[in-house]
């Protein structure tokens, strides 16, 4: 039997839409105390009503993950209102200025360079390294990420940049701390950031849920899962 997350606490960033709404639900739908956050307060307040209308424990708080006391606030509240410790981490927020594969590198605007390593990969640092004190022995931090932060795709510009330093990230935690941490690759996903054409989110949130409950940790640890790994060790 798949162990459920009760009395578990969880923390979901950019938990507002696409992705990071359907892992919310799905960590809550487990049993977990999910806290959630993203910079667009009204869009999160939804969320939160459509988590705790379908019975799950939910607490949203308005949070920049490029502001690392948004986020020392976020994981302070998290422990406040689950168990002390916070068990399960997902450093999912992100930000794609443009539109998937018409965005190359030469183009690329100075601001949207910044932003999009500022809120993508300092995000994921700020998320993990502030969870840090908090966490439980037993955490998972999972890092979602695509295959363009592994391999040269024309038109994703400092996005794809920025997804390869977010690896980098979750890699160097996964060397200093003796919980997993790990990034996760589902592929094309149907979202408003990366267009039409891909997974659906629901079906992401059941690998990212995966990930953190019942992967192998020494794979988790400091690597990558990919939908074929997924696909493998669930069939």
């Amino acid at each position: 039997m798949v162990p459920a997350m009760d009395g578990a606490t969880a923390v979901v960033t950019g938990a507002s839409r696409g992705i990071g709404e359907q892992i919310a639900h799905a960590v809550a739908g487990a049993g977990a105390h999910t806290v959630i956050c993203a910079r667009d307060a009204e869009a999160l307040e939804r969320v939160e009503a459509d988590i705790r209308d379908a019975g799950g424990s939910v607490t949203a708080i308005r949070t920049d993950v490029r502001d690392e006391y948004d986020v020392e606030r976020l994981v302070e509240t998290a422990t406040r209102e689950g168990d002390g410790a916070i068990q399960y981490v997902v450093a999912n927020a992100g930000v794609y200025h443009g539109t998937a594969g018409e965005t190359p590198l030469t183009e690329e605007s100075y601001a949207a360079f910044d932003d999009h390593l500022r809120t993508n990969a300092r995000g994921v640092f700020s998320t993990i390294r502030e969870a840090v004190p908090h966490l439980g022995p037993d955490a998972r931090i999972v890092v979602p990420t695509g295959v363009v932060a592994r391999e040269g795709m024309p038109g994703y510009g400092s996005y794809a940049v920025s997804k390869a330093a977010a690896e980098a990230v979750a890699r160097g935690f996964a060397a200093d701390l003796d919980v997993p941490v790990g990034a996760v690759d589902p592929g094309q996903v149907a979202t408003d950031l990366s267009g039409d054409g891909g997974r659906d989110p629901e079906s992401v949130a059941e690998m990212v849920l995966w990930a953190l409950r019942d992967a192998d940790p020494s794979a988790l640890d400091g690597g990558v899962i990919d939908w074929g790994d997924y696909r493998s060790a669930t069939r």
